[in-house]
């Protein structure tokens, strides 16, 4: 069977990975996640976790290599990575007592057929009213900079949720692995 790669620079996403019980290595791909004018967020996070799996491919030909990628939107406007607090203080304030939408994209590139197979999870969280005091506190405690929306929800982020509807928790954190799962299993990795 081909080793499988987690393209990723991600702990979590590798921490979640291990999960499934499936040996693998990690490689951090390179590429550039800007979003194509007019980009849905559903189609970008898709093309970037294609991206990223096709990036590592490149070097790990022989290899079943996972992206992933994952975006917020709140008001109809896609959240990136904030990567000052300033941003990331503007960007909760703006979901404060806001649904936000998370779309959460897995990619996996098979090396026996050279297809990459993509699935997409959503996810709505719902933030409670934040006071601004409180997100400044959440901010310097959380350093959530690296993450789309401004937090980490595998982290101190989640006390400032509502509620979450999902159909896969893992996607929150940004690896769905449910989806992940039944990709892995179409190019014949073995599960239980």
């Amino acid at each position: 069977m081909p080793t499988v790669v987690l393209a990723s620079s991600s702990p979590y996403k590798a921490q979640l990975l291990e999960q499934l019980n499936i040996d693998f290595s990690v490689r951090s791909p390179d590429v550039d996640e800007s979003r194509l004018r007019g980009e849905k967020a559903e189609d970008y996070v898709c093309r970037l976790a294609h991206q990223k799996a096709a990036a590592v491919a490149a070097t790990e030909a022989d290899s079943i290599v996972i992206g992933a990628d994952q975006c917020s939107v709140c008001r109809d406007q896609i959240l990136g990575k904030p990567h000052t607090q300033d941003n990331a203080i503007a960007q909760l304030s703006a979901a404060s007592g806001q649904q936000v939408a998370l779309y959460t994209a897995v990619a996996v590139y098979d090396p026996a057929t050279g297809n990459t197979r993509v699935a997409q999870v959503p996810t709505h969280v719902q933030f409670r009213r934040l006071q601004t005091e409180a997100i400044r506190r959440y901010v310097r405690a959380d350093q959530p900079l690296d993450c789309a929306g401004a937090f980490r929800a595998e982290g101190l982020g989640i006390s400032l949720f509502e509620r979450i509807v999902c159909d896969d928790p893992s996607a929150l954190i940004g690896l769905p692995l449910i989806a992940l799962n039944r990709l892995l299993g179409q190019v014949g990795v073995a599960r239980p």
